[in-house]
């Protein structure tokens, strides 16, 4: 007679019998803002650039599991001071730009460079390029006083970003730039205050997708997004 073989999907001794998989937490509003302000915290402290804050505070808002967050500080340390080793040693920064100046010539400030919460840029006879695309904020509300003598200004910024103009000119104007689309909400602010005598100065608004290519090229994309 044929022994009668074991069914196949009975459990061996001592095994526990297969689970199903853990299907993934929802995130919260709390939790979705809590990771927020985690980011804009390593933002001012450098570890993050402005560009790469926004980046991921919109995924932020756009994660509906709580895996998805997790994923945005991964690479990040821990924002709570009391799980902070006290050996850890800290992080040494980029130097911080508070003043930028070009007489008779030009200054560029592009890439991964610190802003100060107040930064001065005076241009006598020549011009300025400042890109914040890449740079590292240490504010969340940021100020720009760009003064121009018979030159002037190219100020870049994310259209993401609260953006504030104001100032005056005499011989000389002032324009706002690119893409019209809205800030983030609780977005961090910058706040430019132009001068110009004779001269001029233009605040581009450039469109996240403009991360990395070169300013001509952004300025193209930005006139087009609404």
């Amino acid at each position: 007679m044929t022994p009668t073989s074991e069914p196949a999907d009975r459990d061996e001794p001592g095994r526990l019998p297969p689970t199903p998989s853990t299907p993934a937490v929802r995130a919260s509003d709390l939790e979705r803002e809590q990771v927020v302000e985690a980011l804009s915290e390593h933002a001012t402290t450098g570890r993050l650039t402005l560009a790469e804050l926004e980046e991921r505070i919109g995924l932020a808002y756009r994660a509906t599991t709580r895996e998805e967050l997790d994923r945005l500080v991964a690479d990040l340390p821990s924002t709570d001071s009391a799980s902070r080793s006290a050996t850890e040693p800290e992080t040494r920064r980029r130097k911080l730009t508070k003043w930028i100046v070009a007489i008779m010539g030009g200054t560029e400030k592009q890439g991964r460079w610190r802003v100060a919460e107040r930064v001065t840029a005076l241009a006598i006879m020549g011009g300025h390029t400042i890109d914040l695309r890449n740079a590292e904020l240490d504010s969340d509300e940021t100020t720009i006083v760009s003064i121009s003598v018979m030159g002037g200004a190219d100020i870049y910024v994310p259209d993401t970003v609260d953006v504030e103009v104001g100032g005056f000119s005499i011989m000389g104007g002032t324009g706002e730039r690119g893409s019209t689309r809205p800030p983030r909400p609780g977005a961090p602010r910058v706040k430019i205050l132009v001068y110009n005598v004779m001269g001029g100065t233009d605040v581009w608004r450039l469109p996240e997708e403009t991360l990395d290519m070169p300013l001509k090229k952004a300025q193209k994309i930005a006139k087009k997004a609404h």
